[in-house]
Parts: C-alpha cells; sequence; structure tokens
C-alpha cells in the first residue's frame, strides 16, 4: 500500500490533526511503521508438502537434500527440515524466492549468521542457490519459538528471565562484531526441546552490520512494530539500544502475561511506544525489586539510559538469583521449595506406583520384583526421566504376553507412541497413572487440573484421556465398579488371542459397553486441553467454563453419578480463580480508558491538551477528579 493510499484511509479529522501536529517526514514515518505493523505480525504457520518446488526428479533439493517435513513458511519462505544425503546429517533449510527484497535480505542473514558462533545464535553453514531460489542450512535445533511457549503459558517466571538473559548473551556477541540484529521478537526465538531452558537467537534478515549498505529506503521502519524502540520510530538509525529495548519488551510480555504496548490500532500503539512502557510492578508487583529495576532500565525512552547487552544478563540473572522474600523469610522460600519438591517426587512417585502396581497385579515377575522394579523406576525418574519412562512402559509387557501375545503387540506400539509423544516432557509422562488414585475415590473429573502439570495441549489432552481409560481398565481387572456409572465392567475376552487386530475390536467392543467411560474421557480431554487458555481470561470466562464443563460431563453420560462431578468442576473453578489471580491480566482489557487514565496520567493529560481538553461541563468535572487521584 502507498503512502497517499495510507492517508486517504484515515478519517479527514484524523489527517488534518497528525499533519498539524507531527508535520510530513514524522507522518511519514509513522505511516511505514503502520504499513510493517499490519504485514509483519508476529504468527507461526506450516506449509505442505507441495511447497518445495525445488525438488529435481531424484527427490532431492540441489542434488544434496532430501525433504522430510515442513518446519514453517513466512513472507519470505518456507523452512523444511531435511537430511543431508552426502553425510546423513538433518538441517532446518530455508528456501527464498530470489525476486522481491526477499532475496538480498537472504543473504544479509546468511552473512550475519554465518559470522556469529555463538550457543545462542542459530547457526548457519552456508548459502547456496540456483536459477529461481536461494537456500540457507541451519543446524536443526527441535523445540518451538518463544511466541509459541508465550502462547500456552508454559514458561516460567525463572524461565522468561533466563531466555532473556542468553537471547541477551547472542545479541552482546553480534554486537561486538558490529551486527545489530533489529527484528528481535519472541517468533525469532527458538526455545530448545530440553530439560534446561535454552535458546537460539535466528532470522538476521533484517540484521545492520558495520560498514554494509542499508537494505531499508530513508524513512522506512524495518522489524516489527510491537518490539520497535522509540528513536526508531523518531526516525534514528538503529543500534545494540534497539535491540535491548526489544529483549526488554520480549521479557515485560512474558512475566505480566500481555503486551506493553498492544492497542486496537497500529496509530494507538505507535503512541504509545513513543510515550514509554509503564513500570513491569504496576503489571507484577510481586517481583523482586532489582528484577523491576533491570526490566524498567531495559525500557528506558532514552537510548543511552539503557544497559548494553552483556550488563542487562548479568543483572537479570544477579536479580533473579537474589530475589528476596517480600515479607516473611520462611514462608515464601517454603513454598517455592515445595513446588521443586513436587516436580521433581511427584513424577517419581507416580513411576515407582505404575511399575510396582503392574509387576504385582499382572503374574510374571518373581515375588521381590515389584519393588525393585518399582525403587529403579523412580530413582531413574529423578536422574534421567526419558529412562524412567521408557522403563515404566516397557515393564507391562511380558506380563500382558502371558494373557495374550495380541495384546502385548498392541501395547508395544501404543508404548512405543506415547513415549514419542512425551520425549520432550518425560518427567511428567505417567502422569495419566493417577487414574490409579483418582478413580477408586471418585475424583476423575479433577483430571484436566491434574495435567496442567505436563506442557502442550496435546499432551494434556492425551493424558487425562488415558487416565480415564486407565481407570477403567484397573476396575475391569479388579472386578470394582466402572468410574462415574458404578456399573460392573464386563469381560474384555482377549485371553489368548494371537492377532493384534482380534484385541483392537475387544477393546473397542469393551468400551461401547461402558460408553459412558469414553464420552467423559473426550470431554475431559477437552477440557485439559483448555485450562491453559481459560486461566488467561476473565472472571466470567472461568465461570462458563466450569458451568459448561459441568453440564457436558452430567449430560454426556446420563447415568453417571453427579455428586463428585460437581465436587471436581467446584475445585477446578477454585483452582482456576486462584491461578488467575497470580497472572493480573492488564486492566485496559476490560475498561480501557480507565486504565489508560490510571496508568499514563501524564501523558493522558498531555493528549487532552493536545486537542484541546474535555469540552463538556461533566467531562471536565471527571478529568479533574482523575488528576486529583
Amino acid at each position: 500500500m502507498s503512502f497517499s493510499r495510507s492517508l486517504i484511509l484515515l478519517p479527514r479529522h484524523a489527517r488534518a490533526w497528525l499533519g498539524v501536529h507531527l508535520g510530513a517526514a514524522s507522518l511519514y514515518r509513522l505511516v511505514r511503521s503502520v504499513q510493517e505493523f499490519c504485514t509483519a505480525r508476529p504468527r507461526e504457520t506450516t506449509v505442505s508438502s507441495s511447497a518445495v518446488e525445488p525438488v529435481s526428479s531424484n527427490g532431492l533439493v540441489l542434488d544434496r537434500y532430501r525433504p522430510l517435513r515442513p518446519l514453517g513458511s513466512g513472507g519470505s519462505g518456507s523452512v523444511w527440515l531435511v537430511r543431508d544425503e552426502t553425510s546423513g546429517e538433518q538441517f532446518a533449510l530455508k528456501i527464498i524466492a530470489r525476486e522481491g527484497r526477499a532475496a538480498p535480505r537472504a543473504e544479509r542473514e546468511a552473512e550475519a549468521a554465518t559470522t556469529l558462533r555463538h550457543p545462542h545464535c542459530l547457526r548457519a553453514y552456508g548459502l547456496e542457490a540456483d536459477e529461481k531460489h536461494l537456500y540457507i542450512a541451519y543446524e536443526y535445533v527441535p523445540g518451538a519459538t518463544l511466541r509459541q511457549a508465550l502462547r500456552t503459558h508454559e514458561l516460567g517466571d525463572e524461565g522468561a528471565v533466563e531466555a532473556a538473559a542468553q537471547v541477551l548473551e547472542g545479541l552482546a556477541f553480534a554486537h561486538a562484531r558490529g551486527i545489530v540484529h533489529r527484528d528481535v521478537k519472541p517468533s525469532n526465538v527458538l526455545l530448545a526441546e530440553e530439560e534446561r531452558v535454552s535458546v537460539r537467537l535466528f532470522d538476521f534478515g533484517l540484521a545492520l552490520m558495520a560498514d554494509a549498505d542499508t537494505l531499508t529506503a530513508v524513512g522506512d521502519v524495518p522489524g516489527t512494530l510491537a518490539y520497535i524502540s522509540p528513536e526508531r520510530l523518531h526516525g534514528q538509525e538503529a543500534g545494540p539500544p534497539a535491540d535491548v529495548w526489544a529483549v526488554g519488551v520480549l521479557l515485560w510480555e512474558a512475566l505480566a502475561g500481555h503486551h506493553p504496548f498492544w492497542r486496537t490500532s497500529p496509530l494507538e500503539t505507535g503512541e504509545e511506544i513513543k510515550t514509554g512502557a509503564p513500570s513491569i510492578r504496576v503489571a507484577r508487583p510481586d517481583l523482586p525489586d532489582k528484577l523491576i529495576a533491570a526490566v524498567d532500565a531495559a525500557l528506558s525512552v532514552d537510548p543511552e539510559l539503557r544497559p548494553t547487552a552483556s550488563a542487562l544478563a548479568v543483572d537479570l540473572r544477579e536479580a533473579w538469583r537474589a530475589r528476596a522474600p517480600r515479607r516473611t523469610a520462611a514462608r515464601p522460600r517454603a513454598r517455592v521449595d515445595r513446588k521443586k519438591l513436587v516436580e521433581r517426587v511427584g513424577p517419581a512417585a507416580l513411576a515407582a506406583l505404575a511399575v510396582g502396581w503392574v509387576a504385582s497385579a499382572l503374574p510374571f515377575y518373581p515375588a521381590f520384583w515389584p519393588g525393585l522394579l518399582a525403587g529403579l523406576a523412580a530413582a531413574l525418574t529423578l536422574v534421567r526421566p526419558r529412562l524412567g519412562l521408557a522403563l515404566a512402559l516397557a515393564v507391562p509387557v511380558f506380563p500382558l504376553g502371558n494373557i495374550s501375545f495380541g495384546l502385548a503387540v498392541l501395547y508395544g506400539a501404543v508404548a512405543t507412541g506415547w513415549f514419542v509423544v512425551n520425549w520432550g516432557d518425560a518427567r511428567w509422562g505417567l502422569l495419566f497413572c493417577s487414574g490409579f488414585v483418582l478413580g477408586p475415590v471418585g475424583l476423575l473429573g479433577l483430571m484436566p487440573l491434574v495435567a496442567l502439570q505436563t506442557r502442550g495441549l496435546l499432551r494434556r489432552g492425551l493424558q487425562t484421556a488415558a487416565a480415564v481409560l486407565l481407570a477403567g481398565a484397573v476396575a475391569g481387572i479388579d472386578g470394582a465398579p466402572v468410574p462415574f456409572t458404578g456399573e460392573q465392567a464386563p469381560s474384555l475376552g482377549i485371553t489368548g488371542s494371537e492377532h493384534p487386530l482380534a484385541v483392537l475390536q475387544a477393546i473397542w467392543a469393551w468400551l461401547l459397553g461402558v460408553p459412558a467411560l469414553g464420552v467423559e474421557a473426550l470431554i475431559l480431554a477437552v477440557a485439559a486441553s483448555s485450562l491453559a487458555h481459560v486461566v488467561r481470561g476473565s472472571d466470567l470466562t472461568i465461570v462458563m467454563f466450569a458451568g459448561a464443563l459441568l453440564s457436558a460431563t452430567l449430560l454426556g453420560a446420563p447415568n453417571v453419578s453427579a455428586a463428585p462431578l460437581v465436587l471436581s468442576e467446584w475445585a477446578i473453578y477454585a483452582a482456576l480463580t486462584v491461578l488467575s489471580r497470580r497472572r493480573p491480566q492488564e486492566a485496559a482489557q476490560k475498561h480501557r480508558f480507565g486504565a489508560l487514565l490510571t496508568l499514563t496520567r501524564t501523558g493522558f493529560a498531555d493528549r487532552l491538551k493536545a486537542v484541546g481538553g474535555p469540552r463538556r461541563p461533566r467531562q471536565q468535572q471527571r478529568f479533574r477528579e482523575a488528576n486529583a487521584r
């Protein structure tokens, strides 16, 4: 969209006000930033396999790389997981079309990325080209972007601080070599799928390097508007302080749960950026004073007052390590210790419970083996969660083979898939074994809340559904009533079955015999997948969710016992209310005018004066009362 066309779309009074108060040059830069905002808003998308045009007749790209699966796509090109047929190694191959401005930016990106050999900068191995495309081969790091982690609410305060510090370390390394990123944002930060927080900064396509010609026109503002620093909106050149500002915005957003500048329109967002961010203390008064000071320093409107990237990384880590209890010394420290204790001991206890029950309830192992296997599973889960999960899933194979060879084969396939799905969060891979405990006491309705311990919407839903079905299977083995209905479980009739398909048909027929179990498993799985998003909503959202969940669980299976479900849904509602209080949302989402008046009194007053102030007596009285407060 052209500059003149952008102005034509504005209302007449808005064009007049902007022309008087901003001037032509500033107005031009603001409209260019609005265009960038509209075209570069962060998002993650996927592409189909047909999108790989450069594949030759032998199925290879550049006669070397074999495409395995798409990793994502954007405005400049697509990224594929490929295997180098000459070495057998896997890479993330970025494919960019030669036409337009994408090609020179890709060359700039490759030049910057190959120069930066740092643990927190995604490593590029080189740039190749053919007649139509450019190719950048990156190291492949399994994981998700920081934007995805923020959306699913999976990164705690400590993880957010550490991620920001690692990004700053990568930026400090780049700044020392004359490279300014200019487009730092959550979707350009890769969070590796590891036990500890480990990030990689990527997409240096807009990087500004010393002694290099700029790729942007005069007055253009490259990057994503929501993370652009005030001086860049005023037309100044991007420097290292602009990258520090972007990390400050990123960390503010991660800690507060919402963006400090995001408004309903790009014009309002740009004006808020120029005014400066409110202190993080407004959204998170519980944070340590040193951490608040470090975040506020990174968001100083004056770039000269911002710390360097390396200094800010040190300040953030020291502020988190030196955090002190706000009031009493013993109680907050005990709360943190209990949380860590649950995170470490809880999975180990589940592993011991599951392995011990299977080894003792299903005949195969000698008398003393159940305790030995349970202890080994708990120990491995504490020190090597993936090994602990593998052992726990392997223990039932031989006992099930005694019952039915087909059942053992079917279970082996399911267990392998389960291990793959939970590879990234193996510590809580046996969370579904909570069904052992919750099923007999009629509290399976709490599984969506329990599933919040694990990461990812898919894992939470699968863990919940598996817990419900496992509770039904255990009830059938023990001859106990089926959960939810209290009816006697029918017999599976799979003893001696040799074919996995026959076993699968028998299990399906068994589920049809207890339809309430399958229906409740599906409803609770959907609820578990939605819970993380509901926590971030308003009180009304939580009430509506709890009511809908209760109605669905009661109406989905008319024969269910109502009392345990009502008790469970009340407990979920109470827990969601408490969790939502811990992450306060910006009041502007509910009462935008009132929140803006509270957070930016001075800026609001200046704006009213600039347009002549309130013209009605009642508005003047409210304005005076607000200033008095």
